[in-house]
């Protein structure tokens, strides 16, 4: 399927940005690719390295976001955070597929009522997961031999080196001053925690155990919803990773815990590591990048207008290939939590 308009990927310079181009033309070659940044400079290097990618810059603050009124996109791809919604109401103007990750739980309602407000404008995939969705889709995955979710718990470590760029250490001030409680699903019910209830440990893959703590996030109901599990937890930990404690860099690590039935009614359960050793950014910029190409149409049927989230998009088995490829390893873990 041909796309003579390029994807413009608004903050492409920064990390996740950078990287997700780089797996946009990795798997589909011919794409046009529009890298936006603040800095021109810094975005023609970025398109250079790319090839058959061009560079613009941008200004969130302005409604047609300071680009000239000849330019056409494909979609618009927020890979920062786009604090005026301009973005936003750039794509619903020009019916273009619209992906956003930075808002949060927190902030996710100013994107949900202006959807509301023009339905049928363009397709809007809210992807404000950890890492952009890929481990509400890894979880999904390794849900799939059970016929019955009881529980499902996520344990994630992000290393404190591995905060990203000056995007998403803002990103990360901002979400822990919108609040400091937890929402867990607990007997069927979304519920917020705080204090003590939202204090948990996270036991990383060497044994190393990390004061953690509940925390706002969109696995929750994205899990909670997908399958049904009337108890569902993420719990997450700021502090130094396997990785870096072997004397390497900053590596991902989100443990996975589920418990449920089988389809004769047995009791079952699962324990496992989703990691890579080059830490968050490589998953972050495939989850982008799977939604993309989704959004596109270059994988899948075409995107129905209105707001979608990556578990009501992409199959998990096809996210979890794509993980593999991009250096992820699943580990078995004890059961242990």
């Amino acid at each position: 399927m041909g796309h003579p308009t390029p994807v413009l990927i608004l903050g492409g310079t920064g990390q996740a940005g950078a990287r997700t181009a780089a797996l946009l033309r990795q798997w589909h070659p011919e794409l046009p690719l529009t890298i936006a940044g603040r800095d021109l400079g810094r975005a023609r290097r970025v398109a250079d390295e790319l090839g058959t990618a061009t560079a613009v810059t941008t200004d969130l603050r302005r409604g047609d976001l300071g680009l000239p009124a000849d330019h056409r996109y494909s979609a618009v791809i927020a890979a920062l955070w786009d604090d005026h919604l301009n973005g936003l109401h750039y794509a619903q103007r020009h019916g273009l597929p619209y992906l956003s990750i930075s808002s949060a739980l927190t902030d996710i309602a100013p994107e949900v009522v202006a959807g509301s407000h023009r339905t049928g404008a363009a397709p809007i995939l809210l992807a404000s997961h950890y890492c952009a969705g890929t481990v509400v889709l890894a979880a999904l995955h390794a849900a799939r031999q059970f016929d019955r979710v009881d529980t499902l718990r996520i344990s994630a470590v992000l290393d404190d080196q591995d905060t990203g760029g000056p995007a998403g250490r803002a990103d990360l001030l901002r979400w822990s001053t919108a609040t400091s409680a937890g929402m867990v699903r607990r007997d069927g019910v979304f519920t917020w925690i705080s204090g003590p209830d939202a204090q948990a440990d996270v036991r990383s893959t060497d044994g190393t155990v990390l004061p953690a703590q509940s925390i706002a996030i969109l696995d929750v109901p994205s899990l909670g919803l997908a399958t049904g599990a009337p108890h569902v937890r993420f719990d997450f930990a700021v502090g130094e990773s396997a990785g870096r404690r072997r004397g390497e860099p900053p590596s991902f690590e989100v443990r996975i815990d589920i418990e449920g039935a089988d389809g004769e009614g047995a009791a079952i359960s699962t324990s496992s590591y989703l990691v890579h050793p080059a830490g968050q950014c490589p998953l972050t910029a495939l989850g982008i990048a799977l939604g993309t190409e989704r959004l596109l149409g270059l994988r899948g049927d075409a995107v129905t207008p209105g707001i979608h989230t990556p578990e009501a998009l992409l199959d998990p088995a096809y996210a979890v290939e794509r993980m593999a490829e991009a250096g992820a390893v699943f580990i078995d873990a004890p059961g242990d939590s």
